[in-house]
């Protein structure tokens, strides 16, 4: 009889496994330095000398080793990677075009062709596309009923990426106010500078002049026949402002120069283009200047001035002459109830951003204020309150060029909702959805015209402080994703018993899933938003069950000027803390296991997380830093890139003693702690970003110097060469690499 089972046994194999791969050491050369009467030691200082040949060749050395090793850290990751990177990037929005905005006659918008990294600028008469739909309607801007074009290319911003080594990088872009000419400030990679070109809209052409480098800022007069623009100084200073009348042969003509090195040149225009207003600042005292638009060189006149650093923005509305008197006139006092965060307005209207606890709202009132009846506080105003969606964290004014419309557009962002851009008219309330990517269908919805009206809808004109919520017929108009991702706001009280704002995003799927894994986003600085809007790149954590939380630390911005004095210079150890308290917050409520919070800052913000690592490195498992403020010390006392006012009244003037000595204590690499467990982290970093390379460099170097080795949680430096925010690809590639360093750390 045959057995009913039979065995085999097989001797097993037994592998011996890999061992983890080596961090490399970067080399050491001790340096002493001394100040403010006290004395420390920097053996990674050499990274920062730029100019010594020697120096960056070692550099150049470290950074291929750093490479290597970040490669083969993440080997084993790669399947992971690459299926992060393909849902990130599919979920990116497939048309880049931009919507139309009316500007007098016309319509003007961005679009993208097809197999094209970058977006052409045209225009089209707004009288004859009343039933604009989209940006491929009619094809090509051809209308085939009556045989014409009606579309004009303005700029083709990938002819402009041959001008200027492969790319495209505008940061300032101006049509004159005649719409005859554009001028655009390019990057130019090779010689690190923003260089200024006009184009005559109508013949397509670039004018002879002006054409300058190192241009930070400019503005239009004389009805767009003339510009006005600031260029810096080799340091990147703003400190020159000259007059160019376009079509002349005239040299352009210096109207100011700022020879004191603390001090700072800005101009803009005023919305009605009658007025060029100049703002001179420094740490010490703040002005503001009048330049009449019709007449350039008929002189600067003193409008304003504060023995301060302040942010002064001066508009004109209907006066004769602003410029004959410096009387001003409060009309509206401060409201810590009701904070006024932003404005934007028209010859008729005002729209006030304003926060109300932790509600952010979008209002109007008709102009003109009541001026010659004392103070009044905002409540007191007429104000029509605007729809919103749930959630709303943040309300940002679009490109509101026409000074006599009444209709105003604004991006609305959320955790939970995909940014929208909408037109509301502040005249009756009513509302316009005119872009914004729906998630669920993968497409974004972009309607302009009579054709977009079966998604109009009145406002609440509600006067009082909480207009009346939107219900479930508006969220499906604002593709709200509540149905499928909760978002829950939390008073984490704070080591002095101040409570800090924390907002949690989850997916509805996982909500009773245990040990669950989260990251805590943070920035607290510059008075700054912390960003909290929806982002799809997100979408990839949260379906893996991944909680998204945001700490609103003092520092950063949304609520009122003390919040951000709070967090700065001297009190940057509150931002810190705050942080703290916030992560332990999320473990000990059970929102994320105590073993699975990871930290991510940006910029500012990579300072922010690094410090609260330094101080309680066991509350995390992993960290992002991204292009992270690590060293400011050095950077500070030492500035090879240069620095502005702003960054001294943020981190604090060494040359004071207090200010020296908060910085020393809440500097990330002077606080490395030895023989501790840190976590895994991640530091990106690039040779294009504010904060130079080295400083990366030498945080992760000194970290693995001091802090107790462990393969299973590596220091890693990722860098890049290229101007990842101008690479569709290169962000979601970046956005997968985060993400799977932190899924690898956290879940593993």
């Amino acid at each position: 009889m045959r057995p009913l089972l039979r065995f085999a046994y097989v001797a097993r194999r037994h592998y011996k496994a890999a061992p983890p791969p080596s961090p490399p050491k970067a080399p050491k050369k001790l340096q002493k330095f001394s100040f403010q009467s006290i004395t420390w030691e920097d053996p990674y200082s050499w990274m920062s000398k730029v100019s010594d040949k020697v120096a960056m060749r070692h550099m150049d050395v470290y950074m291929e080793q750093e490479e290597k090793y970040s490669e083969a850290v993440m080997s084993d990751s790669e399947k992971l990677l690459n299926k992060l990177h393909f849902e990130m990037a599919s979920r990116m929005p497939f048309d880049l075009s931009t919507p139309p905005f009316r500007w007098g006659p016309w319509l003007y918008y961005r679009r993208v062709e097809e197999a094209k990294p970058y977006p052409i600028l045209c225009r089209r008469l707004a009288s004859l596309n009343d039933d604009f739909i989209s940006h491929k309607y009619p094809p090509a801007g051809f209308d085939f009923t009556t045989g014409k074009a009606i579309e004009q290319k303005l700029v083709d911003y990938n002819l402009e990426a041959e001008r200027f080594g492969g790319y495209a990088y505008e940061e300032l872009s101006e049509v004159s106010p005649n719409h005859q000419f554009l001028a655009y400030t390019m990057y130019d990679k090779e010689n690190d500078y923003f260089k200024l070109s006009v184009r005559n809209l109508n013949s397509g052409s670039l004018c002879s002049k002006p054409q300058a480098d190192r241009v930070s800022n400019l503005a239009w007069a004389k009805n767009g026949h003339a510009l006005l623009y600031v260029v810096t100084d080799q340091k990147m200073r703003p400190y020159r402002v000259y007059y160019s009348l376009i079509g002349s042969t005239d040299e352009d003509v210096l109207l100011l120069e700022e020879s004191d090195e603390s001090v700072y040149i800005n101009i803009r225009h005023t919305k009605d283009f009658q007025y060029v207003t100049v703002n001179t600042f420094s740490s010490t005292s703040s002005k503001v200047f009048l330049i009449n638009a019709a007449d350039p060189l008929s002189g600067l006149k003193l409008v304003w001035e504060c023995d301060a650093l302040a942010h002064c923005i001066i508009e004109h509305h209907r006066a004769d002459d602003p410029s004959s008197t410096r009387k001003w006139e409060e009309v509206l006092v401060d409201d810590p109830d009701l904070i006024i965060e932003d404005v934007d307005f028209s010859d008729k209207y005002l729209a006030l951003i304003v926060r109300e606890g932790k509600k952010v709202q979008l209002c109007s009132v008709g102009l003109p204020l009541p001026f010659g009846k004392g103070s009044l506080k905002l409540r007191k105003l007429d104000l029509q309150y605007l729809s919103l969606p749930k959630h709303v964290c943040q309300i940002s004014p679009g490109p509101n060029y026409d000074f006599f419309s009444s209709v105003a557009r604004f991006i609305i962002s959320s955790p939970v909702v995909p940014d929208a851009v909408v037109d509301y008219d502040l005249a009756t309330g009513r509302w316009n959805i005119i872009q914004q990517q729906n998630m669920l269908h993968d497409r974004t919805r972009i309607l302009y015209g009579k054709n977009s009206a079966s998604i109009s809808m009145e406002s609440s004109n509600s006067k009082h402080s909480n207009p009346v919520n939107a219900n479930f017929e508006d969220d499906q108009l604002w593709n709200e994703l509540s149905e499928f991702y909760a978002c829950e706001q939390y008073e984490v009280p704070s080591f002095d018993g101040l409570f800090i704002p924390l907002t949690i995003v989850f997916s509805r799927n996982n909500k009773t899933q245990a040990k669950k894994p989260g990251i805590l986003h943070g920035h607290g600085a510059y008075g700054e938003l912390l960003d909290k809007r929806w982002r799809s790149e997100l979408k990839s954590l949260l379906d893996r069950g991944w909680v998204v939380a945001y700490a609103d630390v003092r520092g950063g911005g949304g609520f009122g000027k003390k919040w951000h004095n709070d967090g700065r210079c001297t009190k940057k150890h509150n931002s810190i803390n705050d942080y703290i308290s916030c992560a332990k917050f999320l473990i000990e409520n059970d929102i994320v296991h105590e073993n699975k919070l990871a930290g991510w800052g940006y910029s500012a913000g990579g300072l922010l997380v690094a410090s609260a690592i330094n101080r309680s490195p066991d509350l995390f498992r992993a960290a992002v830093l991204k292009v992270p403020f690590l060293d400011p010390t050095n950077t500070l006392l030492y500035p090879i890139l240069p620095l502005i006012a702003a960054d001294y009244e943020e981190f604090g003037y060494p040359w004071d003693l207090n200010d020296f000595l908060a910085i020393r204590e809440y500097s990330p690499y002077d606080n490395i702690r030895k023989d501790v467990l840190y976590p895994a982290v991640l530091v990106t970093s690039s040779f294009n970003t504010r904060f130079g390379v080295w400083e990366a460099a030498k945080w992760v170097a000194r970290v693995r110097d001091l802090s107790i080795y462990d393969p299973k949680r590596p220091i890693l430096l990722n860098l890049t060469t290229d101007l990842v925010e101008e690479n569709r690809y290169l962000q979601s590639k970046e956005s997968a690499l985060e993400a799977t360093f932190l899924i690898k750390m956290i879940e593993s």
